[in-house]
């Protein structure tokens, strides 16, 4: 029977980051997943270039049902941390908007990063390694798996959540925290598209494809960054973004000219050329076929000389304040992380480990806390796992 200090589930972000650090302590540390390749996430995330994290990560930038839960990992191991462990590796990286930090080649550099790392603290990794069932008999945790028994003084949950399904991504670790007797914030798919029935879906699959900066709203919070028509509804970073804070009946309001007073727009237009036809004048605020689309769906018909300030009044509305309500999401299928997860009210926030169960811990998406678009659930990822790996077994 194989028996060791550690054993840390899941080969992604957070479960590499905390082994590495655990064997850095001097730790016996084991890594098991059930894939054929470590960090399958890491790899295809930012387009196969690796959003690694955010130059302005704060805990706003975070959500949970405690809030200020995440304060002491982020606190404890910064972005800029980790962009100095990516240097060293002499990584080349850029900035793009917002913060937003990517590889200049491949996602493969980070991986291979971490993996180097956990070699060099003496970590192992066992591949294709399904476990059928955890127990804590005495002091210790045994571990079922494919590859026979093991036995643990820390086991270390870093499953995540079951977003993007495909890859293998289950809600394993929410049926460990459950067999503990711990408590989990009801999951739900983030940062992932919203979808319409009716006539705002027919319009979303007449412009698929056409993509713009928009301001989009639900409640106070608000995200303006760009927004995309599919064939099931609306994508991009801004609903990516308020997808994470949106519910089933609530509804948004989307600017689709934030730079521009629409009203304004239209009596000016109307006082320079009057014989111009609404549908025109639209033209040059929204991009042609947007435009076109919406003059046939809200009926933008007229010319400008014939249309009162209170009908270009409502145009304008139409467009600084767009009102539609989702039907849904396109769930975990599309979903880039999963919102809710292990109460965090049953953890330790500088050990991320579970108050009822001394030696488990609970590190990355599988807990509740689910980062903004942009490198920040990465950051939750490094500052978690390294806040537990600093922690296990250290009383």
């Amino acid at each position: 029977m194989l028996e060791t200090d550690v054993i840390v589930v899941g080969a992604g972000a957070a479960g590499l980051m905390c082994a590495i650090e655990a064997g850095k302590r001097g730790l016996r540390v084991l890594v098991l997943d059930h894939a054929r390749k470590p960090a399958e996430k890491i790899r295809i995330s930012g387009g196969g270039r690796c959003n690694f994290t955010n130059l302005h990560t704060s805990p706003a930038n975070y959500l949970s049902e405690t809030p200020r839960f995440c304060i002491s990992a982020l606190k404890r191991y910064t972005q800029l941390d980790f962009i100095a462990l990516v240097d060293r590796y002499r990584i080349p990286w850029h900035e793009k908007t917002l913060g937003q930090l990517f590889c200049d080649t491949s996602a493969q550099d980070i991986i291979d990063m971490l993996l180097s790392e956990l070699s060099a603290a003496g970590g192992k990794l066992s591949l294709e390694t399904a476990i059928t069932g955890i127990s804590k008999p005495d002091d210790r945790f045994r571990l079922e798996t494919s590859r026979g028994p093991m036995l643990s003084r820390a086991l270390v949950i870093a499953t995540g959540g079951p977003s993007i399904p495909k890859m293998g991504a289950t809600g394993f670790g929410y049926e460990v925290a459950r067999h503990f007797g711990l408590a989990v914030v009801p999951p739900r798919p983030a940062l992932v598209p919203l979808t319409f029935s009716d006539r705002n879906r027919d319009l979303c699959q007449r412009l698929a494809g056409v993509s713009l900066d928009a301001r989009v709203s639900c409640g106070k919070t608000t995200f303006r960054e760009g927004l995309l028509f599919t064939h099931r509804g609306l994508s991009g970073p801004s609903i990516l973004q308020i997808s994470s804070y949106w519910r089933e009946g609530l509804e948004l309001s989307v600017n689709l000219a934030p730079d521009e007073t629409v009203l304004d727009a239209l009596i000016t237009a109307r006082a320079a050329s009057p014989k111009q036809e609404l549908r025109t004048a639209m033209g040059r605020i929204l991009p042609g076929r947007l435009a076109d689309e919406l003059a046939k769906d809200f009926g933008w018909n007229g010319r400008l000389a014939d249309l009162s300030n209170k009908v270009l009044a409502r145009v304008a509305e139409e467009v600084n304040g767009w009102r539609l309500t989702p039907v849904g999401s396109e769930g975990y299928r599309t979903a880039e992380v999963t919102l809710g997860g292990v109460d965090t009210a049953e953890l330790s926030s500088r050990s991320l480990e579970a108050s009822k169960v001394p030696g488990l811990h609970f590190i990355g998406e599988v807990v509740d806390v689910t980062g903004h678009l942009g490198g920040f659930n990465f950051q939750w990822a490094w500052s978690s796992g390294h806040a537990a790996g600093r922690a296990i077994l250290a009383d």
